[in-house]
């Protein structure tokens, strides 16, 4: 088995991942990608960005390594979800590419919505993030371009595109865009004729850890490729980050304190719950699926209070010692840019009560960090109530490097949180992953294991009690902050 490439396509930025033929990693390369902002809630890029930044990786990964690059035979493209990249006849982007977190097309997500078998059918609310209401607002408001679509491709699969020739997207990602039978791992006629598209004008669909295509010549010539290299289906970022943590069966997740936090379950079966705004979507390996509760500020909360504060996330949470404190009685909602699960309610904001005069920053710290863990509960107790395991969890993301938040997340959750013990994690290796297994034909299992951890972080049992009070403190806020705003 050779060595393989990983692409992940982040919203800031691509990072490229080379992996030896024991799966080992070898060398990385980034490129930034910037984000338009034209109007208040939009939010957009210029495909041939992702262009010129993978030209760029490549280039700097074959000076680098050219040899390891000589021995490449499989190459994994991830991507941020939902976005839409619209394609003329020629397969030239029409406009800017909408992004998942471009809130214009509200009204069109909430007609979609409301109509009948749309969430039986994709297993998911309609958020105004995903791809199908875009393309309505693209129909109303920027008709010339609507008939000119050809093709909709999501990012990934428009690397995929540009790496292949082929319009190829695989089932992770396409599960993210409202035209998709997500049990059934196809487009649905039905919800495509409910958002005025059709079926032609979607890529082809294969399994995330299958072969797309083979790396176009003048590519591989230009960087260094040997000829014949297999690119794989890919995957959405969430779920290729499951393949580079191992995340494939029951009882397997992970919790990412990232800008925003996700809390993602492995399912070995289809069991979909969007009442509580939880995202089921096909995971890039055949017959499993993953379900995930998203919170949209996490570490954003944290830095948000460090931009106000003048002190930096580090200096704040080291002012709380090491000891895990019982709940402060300032609580804090960090609903900064709204929320997911289990509120879907992107016009709610964030708030702090039980402030006092002797409330000092260490006490907004703590409720800031309090408040992000209790969002990620009413994740947990979504998925739970959705018959997923969540046993254990990986923690994973920048806020993970936190002992203290670590600590205070496992005990609000009442799970033991997992630390990896260093080294790649994440989207690029579940891409590089799905690159090995679509050019080896190697089960998916034996790739996508688990890191080696590098110890547990228990809950602690004397303050789960409290946990559990404060916790539902924080439930009921919501309703009542929702009545003042």
């Amino acid at each position: 088995m050779g060595g393989a490439l990983g692409l992940d396509l982040g919203t800031s930025g691509l990072r490229a991942l080379l992996i030896d033929a024991a799966g080992q990693p070898v060398g990385a390369s980034e490129r930034a990608c910037g984000v338009a902002h034209p109007h208040p809630g939009w939010s957009e890029q210029d495909p041939a960005d992702w262009i010129a930044a993978l030209e760029a990786v490549m280039a700097d990964l074959a000076a680098r390594f050219p040899e390891a690059m000589a021995r490449v035979r499989g190459i994994g493209v991830s991507g941020h979800m939902h976005g839409a990249t619209l394609l003329d006849a020629a397969m030239t982007p029409i406009r800017p590419c909408i992004l998942w977190n471009d809130t214009r097309s509200h009204a069109e997500a909430a007609r979609l919505d409301a109509l009948p078998g749309m969430r039986e059918t994709s297993g998911n609310i309609v958020f105004p993030g995903f791809t199908a209401p875009k393309l309505d607002w693209v129909r109303r408001h920027e008709p010339e371009a609507f008939a000119r679509v050809a093709k909709v491709l999501l990012p990934a699969a428009f690397l995929n595109l540009y790496l292949t020739g082929r319009a190829v997207a695989d089932m992770s990602d396409s599960a993210g865009t409202s035209w998709f039978d997500t049990g059934r791992r196809d487009w649905s006629d039905a919800l495509l004729e409910a958002g005025h598209m059709r079926r032609d004008q979607m890529p082809e669909l294969v399994e995330g850890s299958d072969p797309a295509g083979t790396l176009r010549p003048e590519l591989a010539a230009r960087w260094g490729i040997a000829p014949g290299a297999v690119v794989a289906g890919g995957a959405g970022d969430n779920a290729a980050a499951a393949c580079g943590t191992g995340a494939l069966a029951e009882g397997q997740g992970f919790v990412s304190l990232g800008t925003s936090g996700v809390l993602l379950a492995a399912r070995d079966g289809y069991r979909p719950d969007p009442g509580n705004a939880l995202h089921t979507f096909c995971h890039a390996v055949p017959g499993r699926w993953y379900q995930m509760g998203v919170i949209l500020s996490a570490t954003d909360s944290l830095n948000w209070l460090s931009r106000i504060s003048g002190q930096s996330p580090a200096d704040l949470t080291r002012a709380l010692g090491e000891a895990l404190k019982a709940p402060g009685r300032v609580r804090f909602l960090p609903y900064l840019s709204g929320e997911r699960t289990p509120h879907n309610d992107a016009a709610i904001r964030g708030a702090f009560t039980g402030l006092g005069a002797e409330t000092g920053l260490p006490d907004l710290t703590r409720a800031v960090l309090e408040g992000v863990a209790f969002a990620l509960r009413d994740c947990a107790e979504a998925l739970r109530g959705a018959g997923a395991d969540l046993g254990h969890l990986l923690a994973i993301g920048g806020g993970a490097r936190s002992d203290y938040w670590l600590r205070l997340i496992a005990t609000v959750l009442g799970v033991p949180l997992q630390v990896p013990a260093g080294g790649e994690l994440g989207a690029a290796l579940g891409a590089a992953r799905l690159g090995r297994v679509a050019a080896s034909g190697a089960a998916p299992e034996t790739e996508m294991t688990p890191p080696a951890i590098a110890r547990t972080v228990a809950p602690e049992p004397a303050l789960a009690d409290a946990f559990d009070e404060a916790y539902r403190g924080f439930r009921a806020a919501y309703p009542g902050l929702k009545a003042i705003q």
